[in-house]
This record gives structure tokens, sequence and C-alpha cells, in this order.
């Protein structure tokens, strides 16, 4: 199981460069096959680019950090 401790320390990274336009990112759950599941928030919730920051913003921060991580996903 992943260390949602090291996960939120990721997410604390990444978590400036989305709250200056004026989103956020929440940790929701780690699932047991490494899928890391999170809320976007704020202006982030109903973003067209959101998919764009989830997928090559935080999903590739995730796996570079911890390479256990098999995807990043929305919940």
């Amino acid at each position: 199981m992943l260390d949602k401790v090291k996960i939120e320390a990721v997410l604390d990274k990444v978590r400036p460069s989305i709250q200056a336009d004026g989103g956020d990112v929440e940790l929701v759950e780690v699932r047991e096959d490494n899928t890391v599941v999170v809320k976007l928030t704020g202006a982030c919730g109903s973003c067209p680019m959101a998919t764009l920051t989830l997928k090559a913003g935080i999903e590739r921060v995730m796996k570079q950090e911890i390479p256990e991580v098999k995807e990043v996903i929305r919940g």
C-alpha cells in the first residue's frame, strides 16, 4: 500500500501552482491497485483544462516522486 504521507507531500509540491489558478487538490483515497484518487476543487473543479492538469501535472510529478503509483484519477 502506498504511503499517504508521501502522497500528501507530493500534492503539497504541486498545490501552489494549482492554487495560483484559483483551485486546489485534495486526496480522496489510495486504492489497493496503487491508483491515487484526488478531488480538484475551486476553479479547477469545473475547468475544461482540469484533465490536462491532472495527467500532465499532478500524475507526472506523482509518478516521478513515487514510481509505484499506477495512475492519478479524479474522484
